[in-house]
């Protein structure tokens, strides 16, 4: 069996009063690149928080700054809040998205969970999940069709012609976020795959096997789909490392009420015992492992390039 390929998170989000770095991110990204990660991917949101808030670049511009200075890494959304985008507008910038890094790009979107957020931009909070299926379909319309025409709400497509075309045929792929039955069922029946993040390999297994028979129910392949785990890391001795990590995602992270997600999924040990954790996840079947080294330290990531990766790619 070959073994997934091997990503890297980017910190587009930080803890105010710590602003983020738009120029470093962009060399941080290229770096990625020299280091062999086979993908980067980044955080999504407009506004988040009050009291500490999370300033955060955004994730499409970061995206494109990136591919300009890069040939090969493809670039994601880890995940994009699809409901709060206008589908038309989206359509056309991430299809020149693909167009300007040469087909790198990969959309992982989800319908968002933030109501504040969605309040400020004026999109219903309660009709999330339909206004994702509303552009999700609009959007691969778009992209694959040569003209476009029907009624979404108060999108009225006639004869909607937009070129040109994403590099990808036929279009880039689309992985759902999210964890409860609805979302899984939309994977299965309108994604191209499922991203989600800190799962242990058993949460991993046990929600595949629901987007598998929900494929299956859509007369689909599940094998055709694609599967993306986001994990933390934090590469050094156990008892060094837990402590860090635990304050860390305790600090900086949450974890969605009622999904598999959990802080225990955190990879921490010497490298060949970080290697050991990651291959549980490798035989869940996984397609894409993306880490999230701890705060995004130059040293976990030279570690995580020199000394880990070379024992899964054994």
């Amino acid at each position: 069996m070959t073994g997934p390929a091997y990503g890297i998170a980017m910190r587009n989000f930080t803890r105010f009063p710590e602003l983020p770095d738009a120029p470093a991110l962009v060399d941080y990204g290229v770096r990625m690149e020299e280091l062999g990660f086979e993908s980067l991917w980044v955080w999504d949101h407009i506004l988040l928080g009050t009291d500490p808030h999370f300033p955060i670049i955004d994730s499409l511009t970061l995206l494109t700054a990136v591919a300009a200075r890069t040939k090969t890494i493809k670039i994601g959304t880890g995940v994009l809040v699809l409901p709060l985008r206008n589908p038309v507008v989206l359509a056309k910038q991430l299809a020149s998205m693909d167009l300007l890094s040469n087909g790198r790009l990969m959309l992982g979107a989800a319908v968002g969970w933030y109501k504040r957020e969605f309040d400020a931009i004026g999109i219903a909070h309660d009709r999330r999940g339909k206004i994702m299926d509303r552009n999700l379909d609009i959007i691969k319309r778009l992209w694959t069709e040569d003209s476009v025409t029907g009624e979404w709400d108060e999108l009225s497509l006639r004869k909607a012609v937009m070129f040109p075309k994403p590099v990808q045929r036929p279009h880039p792929p689309i992985l759902i976020g999210g964890y409860v039955d609805a979302v899984l069922k939309r994977v299965a029946k309108r994604g191209d795959g499922w991203l989600t993040y800190f799962y242990t390999p058993e949460g991993y297994n046990e929600a595949w096997a629901k987007i598998s028979a929900f494929a299956e129910e859509e007369g689909r392949d599940p094998a055709s789909l694609y599967s993306l785990n986001q994990l933390p890391i934090y590469i050094g001795p156990r008892e060094v490392g837990l402590p860090k990590m635990n304050e860390w995602l305790n600090s900086e992270w949450d974890l969605s009420k009622g999904s598999l997600s959990t802080f225990d999924s955190a990879i921490v040990g010497t490298p060949a015992e970080c290697a050991e954790q990651i291959a549980r996840h490798i035989e869940t079947g996984v397609k894409k492992i993306v880490f999230v080294p701890w705060r995004y330290e130059k040293e976990q990531i030279d570690l995580l390039a020199h000394e880990v990766l070379p024992l899964l790619r054994k």
